[in-house]
C-alpha cells in the first residue's frame, strides 16, 4: 500500500487538482502516484481550507493507497467529483496490503464530499477480505454526497474515530454479495449517520464493540441484513456498546430488521439503545435480539453472555414476511432487562396470516403492540 504523509506545501496550487500532479483519469492508467503527490501537498498546506480536487468527467484507477496524517490544516477537504475505481481482482493487488483499498488515518478536521462514484469492483473479492474506504483514528470529519458501489468487503469502515458525520450517501452492491456492509463502525464515538440510502448484501449498518453515541437518522435500508448491533462477544470478548439511537428510518425487504446479536460466552454490555419511528416493508425478523448468534451452527453452549439492557422500540410499524415478527431470545443465564416496546404494529405481508412474538428470559414492559409480547410484564 502506498502511504501518503505530508511533505511540503505547493504555494498557489489551491485547489490541488490531481490532474496537475500527473493523473491521467482514463480508468486504465494507474493514477496512484499522482494522488500521493496531491495528498502530500494538501496535507502539508497550512492554510485554512486546502482542497484535494478530483475533477468530474474522469475515472481514476487507484491501487491500495493510505492517506496518512496528521496534517497541518484542521479544515482540509477532499472533493471527489470524478470516479475512483479499484483494480479488478486479487491478482492485480499482488504484493499490496489487501486489508483496505482507500485508507485515511490520523487525520483531524476534514471533509470528504462530492458527486463522484467510488467503485470497489469487488465481485472477484467477495468471500475474501478488503474494505473499500477506511477511516482509522480520525476525528472531526465529514463524508457526504458520494456514491459507493461494489465494495470488496465493507463499503465504509470507521475504527477508533470520533466526532464524524456521514450524510447523503448512496451505497449499493448486489443482494447476493457477501460481507458487503454499508457502514461498519468499531470503537468509535459521537458518530452521526444522516439521510442516506444503503442497499447491499450484508448489514446496512453494523455497530461493533467500543462504540457509543451512535446516531442514525433518515436511513433507507434494503435489500441487506438490516441495522445490526454486533455481533458482540465472539471468543469470550468483553463487549461495550451504549447510547445507540436509530430514528426515522425505513427498511425494505431486509433479511433482518432491528437486530442485536451476541455470541454465547462473551461478557460486557450493550445498553441504552433506542429505535424510534421505523417503517418496515416485507422485512424478515423485524425486531430481534439474538444471544445465540452462531452463523456456522457449530457453537457450544456457554453460561456467560453480554448483558443487554435498557433497549426501547417505539413507533415500529409495517409488514413482516415471517410470522415471528418479534423475537427476544436472551441468554438463559444472564437475561435481558428493561426491554420496552411501545406503539408497535407489525402485520404479516401475507394478509391470510398473523404475526406473533417469542421470548427467552426477556424482561421489561410492552404497551400497544401487535403482536403482543407476553413475556414483558
Amino acid at each position: 500500500m502506498a502511504t501518503l504523509g505530508w511533505s511540503r506545501s505547493y504555494p498557489g496550487a489551491m485547489p490541488y487538482n490531481v490532474m496537475n500532479f500527473g493523473a491521467v483519469g482514463n480508468g486504465v492508467t494507474d493514477d496512484s502516484q499522482a494522488f500521493i503527490k496531491a495528498w502530500n501537498a494538501v496535507c502539508g498546506d497550512t492554510s485554512n481550507n486546502p482542497t484535494l480536487q478530483v475533477p468530474q468527467g474522469k475515472t481514476f484507477l487507484l491501487q491500495p493507497t493510505s492517506f496518512q496524517g496528521p496534517c497541518k490544516s484542521s479544515n482540509l477537504q477532499v472533493q471527489i467529483e470524478g470516479n475512483l475505481i479499484a483494480p479488478e481482482g486479487p491478482s492485480s493487488w499482488k504484493g499490496k496490503d489487501r486489508r483496505s483499498w482507500l485508507y485515511f488515518a490520523n487525520v483531524n478536521g476534514f471533509t470528504v464530499n462530492g458527486n463522484g462514484v467510488i467503485d470497489g469492483q469487488g465481485s472477484q473479492w467477495w468471500n475474501l477480505c478488503s474494505d473499500a474506504l477506511v477511516f482509522e483514528k480520525c476525528t472531526s470529519f465529514q463524508v457526504s454526497g458520494l456514491k459507493h458501489i461494489n465494495s470488496q468487503k465493507n463499503h465504509i469502515s470507521l475504527d477508533n474515530c470520533q466526532d464524524a458525520t456521514l450524510s447523503n450517501l448512496h451505497i449499493s452492491a448486489p443482494e447476493s454479495s457477501p460481507n458487503t456492509d454499508g457502514l461498519d463502525i468499531s470503537a468509535s464515538q459521537n458518530i452521526h449517520i444522516l439521510n442516506s440510502n444503503i442497499a447491499t448484501g450484508d448489514d446496512c449498518i453494523a455497530i461493533n464493540t467500543g462504540s457509543s453515541q451512535i446516531n442514525v437518522t433518515g436511513l433507507t435500508c434494503g435489500p441487506g441484513h438490516g441495522i445490526s448491533i454486533g455481533s458482540l462477544g465472539k471468543q469470550g470478548e468483553a463487549a461495550a456498546v451504549e447510547e445507540v439511537h436509530v430514528k426515522n428510518c425505513t427498511l425494505n425487504a431486509t433479511q433482518n430488521g432491528l437486530r442485536i446479536k451476541t455470541w454465547q460466552g462473551g461478557s460486557g454490555y450493550a445498553r441504552k439503545i433506542t429505535f424510534n419511528d421505523i417503517t418496515l416493508t416485507d422485512v424478515d425478523n423485524p425486531i430481534i435480539i439474538d444471544q445465540f448468534y452462531c452463523p456456522h451452527e457449530q457453537c457450544s453452549n456457554e453460561t456467560n453472555a453480554v448483558k443487554i439492557s435498557d433497549v426501547s422500540y417505539t413507533g415500529i410499524h409495517g409488514t413482516s414476511i415471517t410470522q415471528d415478527a418479534i423475537a427476544l431470545n436472551c441468554s438463559r443465564t444472564v437475561g435481558c432487562d428493561n426491554i420496552v416496546l411501545e406503539h408497535i404494529h407489525i402485520a404479516s405481508s401475507n394478509s391470510k396470516e398473523g404475526t406473533y412474538s417469542t421470548c427467552i428470559n426477556a424482561h421489561g414492559k410492552c404497551d400497544d403492540s401487535v403482536p403482543s409480547v407476553g413475556c414483558l410484564k
